[in-house]
C-alpha cells in the first residue's frame, strides 16, 4: 500500500511540473558580430544575455534587398548557437559552440537562435 501511494505522489508531481509553463530565459554571456553600416565602415554588435530559446533575425541586416549580411560572429554566451544566412532563422546554418573562439569574416550570417542548451 505505501509504495502504491508514494509512486501515485511521484506521479502526480511530476504531471504537475510538465504542466507548470516554462517562461523564457535570458543565456548567459554576450553574442558579437560586425556588419557593414550605412557610412560604409564596419560596426560591433553585442547582444548582452539574449532571451533563449528562440530565433533572433539581426535588425541590422534584416533586408536582404537592402544590406549585406553580418559577419565573425562570436558566441560569448553560455549556450550552443545556430547562425543563419536568412532572417528568421532560414538558410543555411552553422552552430557555434559555447564561450567560443572568433570566426572569420568570412562566416555571414542574418539571423541567429539560441538553443536553450547549455
Amino acid at each position: 500500500m505505501r509504495l502504491r501511494t508514494t509512486v501515485a505522489a511521484a506521479l502526480g508531481a511530476l504531471a504537475l511540473v510538465l504542466a507548470v509553463p516554462t517562461s523564457a530565459s535570458a543565456a548567459t554571456g554576450d553574442f558579437s558580430y560586425s556588419f557593414v553600416g550605412l557610412n560604409g565602415e564596419p560596426q560591433s554588435v553585442t547582444l548582452h544575455d539574449p532571451v533563449s530559446p528562440g530565433c533572433t533575425t539581426l535588425a541590422e541586416v534584416a533586408d536582404p534587398g537592402a544590406s549585406e549580411p553580418a559577419f565573425a560572429p562570436q558566441n560569448g554566451t553560455d549556450e550552443w548557437v545556430m547562425v543563419f544566412t536568412e532572417p528568421d532563422c532560414t538558410g543555411d546554418s552553422w552552430t557555434l559552440r559555447p564561450h567560443g573562439n572568433p570566426t572569420t569574416d568570412r562566416l555571414k550570417l542574418r539571423s541567429v537562435f539560441f538553443t536553450g542548451r547549455h
